[in-house]
């Protein structure tokens, strides 16, 4: 049997987002929340087979959109990626946004907003038209966290490493220069996704948060590496690592979000100011701190982040039960 998905593929800032328009699972119309454990459970093979190779790649990364259960949304998205089913996506988001406006998927019922059901709750995008293209998109992601400071863990290649554990849609590993770590200048792809790798090891066995709002949301599995900024349009930049051997080409919207979220918790953002994070290519998001916010018991923020992406084509892609690699693969 051979069954087709028809994708529009993009780039936010520099990450891949395939956009799978037609073609994906039919599931039970529940919230995302649930619809993410139904596809898991029944169709990660959908996954596999649009992000590994030999039709994605270590870092791909995509959407699939449905109908919401939400009356405040306009649709829904389930967020794929090499390194699971992601609870929410910023740069998946922004190209999201980006595809479904120039494509014509998606009528907003509030010109220039679109509100999306996502696993991890609601979340708002603004977006800005000219002559029928997103030219720049404003996400206002999910209330974000500072849930521990100074984790002390021993990693190979480094020794022993303090880290900060935040919330931005996923759960992050927070690292700034330190003794045994100067920082990103003279260090390569390869450099970090090791150290990461040896990172999140390391946090396995001492660190596991939960939501506390959605016990499903739990686990350490994104790290970002943070330093100085790298350019006068910057304010910091950081490297956000992610599945088993993946570098966000983009600046990172749940990892901006993150690095926001523990530097207003370390006293040193307030409600009203704004990060620029600068990738490792050196595009930018502009993020920014709509407001206060209460995540179970513990003080967070409302983050707000504001980037583009670019539509770089349509791609039926076919997954053929006769291909012994129909269901991808990756070399570890």
């Amino acid at each position: 049997m051979r069954r087709s998905f028809f994708c529009i593929d993009s780039h936010t800032c520099g990450n891949p987002v395939r956009v799978v328009a037609g073609g994906g699972p039919l599931l039970p119309h529940v919230p995302m929340a649930e619809r993410r454990e139904i596809f898991v459970r029944d169709h990660d093979w959908v996954r596999k087979a649009l992000m590994f190779e030999p039709r994605g790649h270590d870092i791909m990364s995509g959407a699939i959109i449905y109908p919401s259960v939400r009356e405040d949304c306009d649709f829904a998205a389930l967020f794929i990626e090499v390194s699971g089913c992601l609870p929410m996506c910023g740069a998946g988001t922004i190209g999201l946004a980006t595809v479904a406006i120039e494509e014509g998927l998606i009528t907003p019922r509030v010109p220039g907003r679109l509100s999306i059901e996502t696993p991890a709750g609601k979340v708002d995008v603004d977006y800005q038209l000219k002559d029928g293209f997103v030219e720049a998109v404003r996400l206002f992601n999910v209330a974000s966290y500072l849930h521990s400071k100074d984790v002390v863990v021993d990693v190979p290649g480094l020794g022993s490493l303090s880290v900060d554990i935040a919330y931005g849609g996923n759960y992050y590993a927070v690292v700034e220069p330190q003794e045994n770590w100067s920082g990103l200048d003279g260090m390569s792809a390869s450099d970090i996704v090791l150290l990461s790798q040896g990172l999140r090891d390391a946090l396995s066995a001492v660190c596991d948060p939960v939501h506390p709002d959605d016990e499903r949301i739990r686990g350490v599995h994104h790290a970002i590496w943070c330093d100085a900024a790298g350019s006068e349009n910057s304010d910091g930049r950081g490297a956000v690592f992610y599945g088993d051997k993946a570098i966000d080409r983009s600046p990172g919207g749940t990892g901006t979000s993150a690095r926001m979220a523990q530097l207003y918790g370390r006293g040193r953002l307030g409600i009203g100011d704004s990060f620029r994070n600068e990738s490792l290519i050196g595009t930018v998001f502009e993020g920014r701190i709509e407001g206060a916010a209460t995540v179970g018991n513990m003080p967070g923020i409302l983050p707000s982040i504001g980037g583009w992406a670019r539509v770089i084509g349509h791609n039926t892609i076919f997954v053929d039960d006769r291909d012994p690699l129909a269901h991808g693969f990756q070399i570890r």
